[in-house]
């Protein structure tokens, strides 16, 4: 089954609801950072540590893991939360929405848009560079601004949250003019 943008918004502006809700706001770009932990506490035993004097129970020699009282450290030694978790679904789902999604009707949608092809060509190294790049910026980029932009935009503007809005309006601010000097002729 094929969904256009609009199908495909509504359920996602309906999930970020249901979550709201029922669980807590969307946000995923501190899992990144907890993923990281886990990997470095498995390298270094001593990174994450039981400490009965933090909030949580747990701290960290690392100052960032130790914040809020444990609070990451602790994601990192129980690293199977909800956020976590959710994670690891958004990587399942967009598996499963590429294997089931279907065909698009005649010229809807195409997997490299031609004016990408013209500009960067089609090599697969050339998209997987360009991927990988584009999204270690992101991510970068919503560890710089203590969020991504699922918990300031998406999560932010539905809660009514003035910083969601300017945060929104500064993401465009900037993608749109960084859009022209890509894709310039």
């Amino acid at each position: 089954m094929y969904w256009d943008w609009l199908k495909g918004g509504s359920a996602l502006g309906i999930a970020f609801l249901l979550a709201v809700i029922l669980v807590k706001p969307i946000g995923v770009s501190t899992q990144f950072v907890i993923l990281d932990g886990v990997i470095g506490n498995s390298i270094n035993d001593t990174l994450v540590v039981k400490d009965e004097n933090t909030k949580t129970g747990y701290g960290s020699s690392n100052a960032y893991l130790n914040k809020s009282g444990g609070k990451y450290a602790k994601s990192v030694a129980k690293p199977l939360n909800y956020s976590f978790v959710f994670v690891l679904s958004m990587i399942l789902g967009g598996f499963l929405g590429r294997v089931f999604q279907g065909t698009a009707p005649a010229g809807k949608i195409k997997q490299l848009p031609e004016i990408h092809r013209r500009r960067f060509g089609s090599g697969y190294m050339a998209r997987a560079a360009i991927t990988f790049t584009g999204g270690f910026i992101v991510l970068w980029g919503a560890r710089l601004a203590g969020g991504c932009t699922s918990g300031h935009m998406m999560s932010g503007m539905m809660q009514t949250s003035i910083s969601g809005y300017i945060f929104a309006l500064s993401t465009f601010a900037v993608a749109v003019p960084t859009a022209l000097i890509l894709y310039k002729k």
